[in-house]
């Protein structure tokens, strides 16, 4: 990360729009309004304000806090023969906004199939769940998803559907993560 570390304060240098976390909803941030990073991680930057809630801006405007946008996906090579594997890995750089911890490694994404249209194209067909049927970060999550999923070359369309069954528990949490953050 560029600019200032994690949670130094910083001054916001431009209005920008935002997410409250986790309630899901579009807030704005003014310029001047003093913040301080959380994460920066795959497409976005989460802030906690001087009110001490947290929000998440999108990568495009981590210039607002004096950041070099975050990497927002995976190099694909498009030399590379597809492989259902480029989606997992793609959808590895998509960040829950609260905790630095992937869809992937949270265990939010229960399917990734290929399926080749009539018309020979390819359509990469994505099952996830949140972590609980209310959360407000779905849309932001599913939206992330589909454009780093969008963003590999042999990919001609992107399906991502949220489902609740079987219900997220901590139990699809990666071993690595749950390691990390003491649950082990």
């Amino acid at each position: 990360m560029t600019g200032a570390s994690e949670g130094q304060p910083i001054t916001l240098t431009r209005d920008c729009p935002a997410t409250s976390v986790p309630q899901g909803e579009p807030v704005s941030l003014l310029a001047g309004e003093i913040v301080s990073v959380v994460q920066h991680l795959g497409g976005s930057v989460t802030v906690r304000t001087a009110y001490g809630t947290l929000v998440r801006l999108d990568a495009d405007d981590a210039d607002a806090l004096g950041l070099a946008p975050a990497e927002r996906n995976v190099t694909i090579a498009s030399k590379r023969p597809f492989h259902i594997d480029q989606v997992v890995e793609a959808l590895g750089t998509v960040y829950d906004p609260e905790i630095p911890v992937s869809i992937v490694e949270l265990g939010l994404v229960y399917r990734c199939e290929e399926v080749t249209n009539p018309d020979g194209t390819r359509r990469v067909e994505v099952d996830m769940t949140m972590t609980s049927p209310g959360c407000g970060m779905g849309d932001v999550l599913t939206a992330d998803a589909q454009r780093v999923v969008e963003r590999i070359p042999t990919v001609d369309e992107v399906q991502i559907t949220i489902v609740f069954t079987p219900p997220w528990s901590l139990d699809r949490v990666s071993d690595a993560v749950r390691l990390e953050l003491g649950m082990l």
